[in-house]
């Protein structure tokens, strides 16, 4: 749900309008408009003082209902050695093991599909 959404929903549901928000944050209320409108995105310090005056916690900006989402298990996650050795082995492959899949993929395309790419080619060359 996009946030301004949120609020506005909050803030009927309690029969306040933004003249009562802005009494109660000092923000004014063209900002509460723009927030609600989605044209504007308010920071953490707006969001504390829009919750506080909508009396509510602040995580109940980001979830409907009375509870906060469940949070997700992180244990199975990988730590930052992990992620790194990761990150190494999807490196992208040496030039001539991707200059040998390309003429793979080259040997294999049909005669009008060469006559395309060397169109292109010697398009690109004169660039």
């Amino acid at each position: 749900m996009i946030i301004g959404r949120r609020i506005r929903q909050l803030r009927e549901g309690r029969n306040l309008s933004r003249r009562d928000i802005e009494k109660r944050t000092g923000l004014l209320q063209g900002y509460i408009s723009r927030v609600e409108n989605g044209h504007t995105v308010p920071s953490l310090e707006t969001l504390e003082r829009l919750a506080a005056a909508l009396e509510i916690p602040l995580y109940q900006l980001f979830y409907e209902g009375d509870e906060p989402s469940p949070l997700p298990d992180v244990s199975k996650r990988q730590n930052t050695e992990e992620l790194v050795l990761d990150a190494e082995q999807e490196k992208e492959p040496p030039l001539h093991e991707r200059t040998r899949r390309l003429l793979e993929k080259w040997s294999k395309a049909s005669d009008d599909a060469r006559q395309v790419f060397r169109t292109l080619a010697q398009g690109f060359s004169k660039l």
